[in-house]
């Protein structure tokens, strides 16, 4: 790693230096070892294509919400940051929108974004200045020179990450067509998909008919006739599951579930589907549908994910102008325990059902979550997520469930990105936040320096695989 002044190689290990030294040698252990990034949002055509990246602005700054949304706080225009809106690529010069960005890149002290965005500078283009006004030219060039490389195609970054696994998230209208021709190159790199089915779940989405007819489509199926909507669920899995998938994702705005009798399900979508829904209906089709997803799951074997709690696109005339994704989405408080119990009473204790819960409430963690995966055998607890996705976030974690539901009833770590080049930035921050939480307990005599050695192992990479079902080339 090249030398600087602000990237120190004992971050985020403990100031005490007798557990900072345990820390160092249990990082050093896994620092090598294979990425598995079983959820995320990076964009398979990168890898399907393996076209060379536009530019530094287009690669790090503009899909990374992380960034715009704090620099959209201080009263920047998106539109002055090249972010796309609805109407597509602003035409703001790309290095005019870098500028701006290493203006104002003070306003990121102290943040994850800071931390992972110098890990990019540092690791993966060698650049050892500080981002600022003064070195912003030099640092596009720097940057801007090495995408016109071979070393530093989507391809060749994916394999220089070390990375062994990346999971997309693709809709059931998508044809996957980028997955098929990743499977058709000779190049071994691994990208599956996830089937997120929340567009023709939700009837609150802005496209859920014009989804639906898509669906139909694609599928052939009477998707506006509820067996044939099941069936039309049924295929499209069949069809992820070809492309690699062996996880559905569902993005809900709270985690309830429903055990609707067959008729009862039916009248409730014919309504929806009819345009005469009744005030509460697209809940609690939403939660049926949980329900009738983790019946698939038990059935087809893929693990259920369920990442509820945000309300998304809290800034109405942000979402008009720029659409979904743009920074607004805000953590709500979420309950589990009797949102998930419809659910868990049917599929909780099935030894073949995987179901993987996140949460941005983080009030829950110790109260609701740890108590539920510490008991029910399919129950798994998602990693720090989204706005937790940090180092004192992962420590509450590790912090609040840990006594309850143990290390083994959580899965690892995933990154949740849609910024490619922070992927090892990020595995590191959690691999360096976990070293430290063990090097705790074992400088306090609550674990043995052979038991953390096995665990730092399985935080990084064998929980993951195990929760995922990744052990099994596909």
């Amino acid at each position: 790693m090249p030398e600087t002044t602000f990237f120190h190689e004992d971050r985020l290990f403990p100031a005490d230096p007798v557990v900072r030294g345990i820390a160092r040698e249990l990082y050093a252990s896994v620092k090598h070892l294979p990425i598995i990034s079983p959820h995320g949002h990076t964009d398979p055509r990168w890898f399907a294509g393996n076209a060379a990246f536009e530019n530094p602005t287009a690669l790090l700054l503009a899909p990374d919400h992380y960034i715009f949304r704090m620099l959209y706080s201080q009263g920047i225009r998106l539109a002055d940051l090249a972010i796309p809106d609805r109407q597509g690529v602003p035409s703001t010069d790309p290095r005019a929108a870098w500028r701006l960005f290493a203006e104002h890149y003070y306003l990121f002290r102290g943040t994850p974004s800071a931390m992972w965005l110098n890990h990019v500078l540092v690791e993966v283009f060698g650049i050892t200045e500080r981002l600022n006004a003064a070195s912003a030219d030099a640092i596009y060039d720097a940057i801007d020179v090495a995408l016109r490389t071979e070393a530093f195609r989507p391809r060749a970054l994916f394999d220089r990450f070390n990375i062994e696994l990346i999971a997309t998230t693709e809709s059931p209208v998508d044809t996957l067509d980028h997955h098929h021709a990743i499977a058709r190159s000779d190049w071994s790199g691994r990208v599956i998909t996830a089937y997120r089915p929340d567009p023709v779940i939700d009837a609150d989405h802005e496209d859920f008919f014009s989804s639906l007819e898509a669906f139909g489509e694609v599928t052939g199926e009477d998707v506006f006739n509820w067996d044939g909507y099941l069936a039309a669920h049924r295929q499209r899995r069949i069809d992820f599951m070809a492309a690699g998938a062996t996880s559905t994702d569902h993005g809900h705005p709270t985690a309830r579930t429903a055990d609707l009798d067959p008729g009862e399900s039916r009248a409730l979508f014919d309504r929806l589907v009819s345009r005469k829904g009744r005030e509460g209906d697209a809940e609690l089709f939403r939660a049926q549908m949980l329900t009738e997803m983790a019946a698939m799951s038990l059935e087809d074997g893929l693990v259920m994910q369920i990442h509820p709690g945000s309300c998304r696109n809290h800034n109405g005339p942000l979402f008009d102008s720029h659409g979904r994704d743009k920074g607004a989405d805000i953590p709500v408080p979420t309950e589990y325990v009797e949102a998930l119990r419809p659910l868990l009473n049917r599929f909780g204790n099935e030894p073949d059902f995987g179901c993987i819960v996140f949460t941005l409430d983080e009030t829950t963690y110790s109260r609701e979550l740890a108590p539920l995966a510490g008991h029910y055998p399919a129950l798994k607890l998602g990693p720090a997520w989204w706005f937790h996705d940090s180092p004192e976030g992962m420590t509450r974690f590790r912090e609040q469930t840990t006594e309850t539901a143990g290390f083994y009833n959580t899965v690892g770590f995933n990154d949740d990105t849609r910024a490619f080049l922070s992927i090892p930035a990020r595995h590191d921050v959690a691999r360096r936040v976990d070293s430290a939480f063990l090097a705790r307990l074992v400088a306090e005599h609550r674990l043995a320096i052979d038991e953390a050695a096995e665990l730092i192992i399985d935080l990084t990479y064998n929980l993951a695989k195990r929760a995922y079902k990744l052990d099994v080339e596909t």
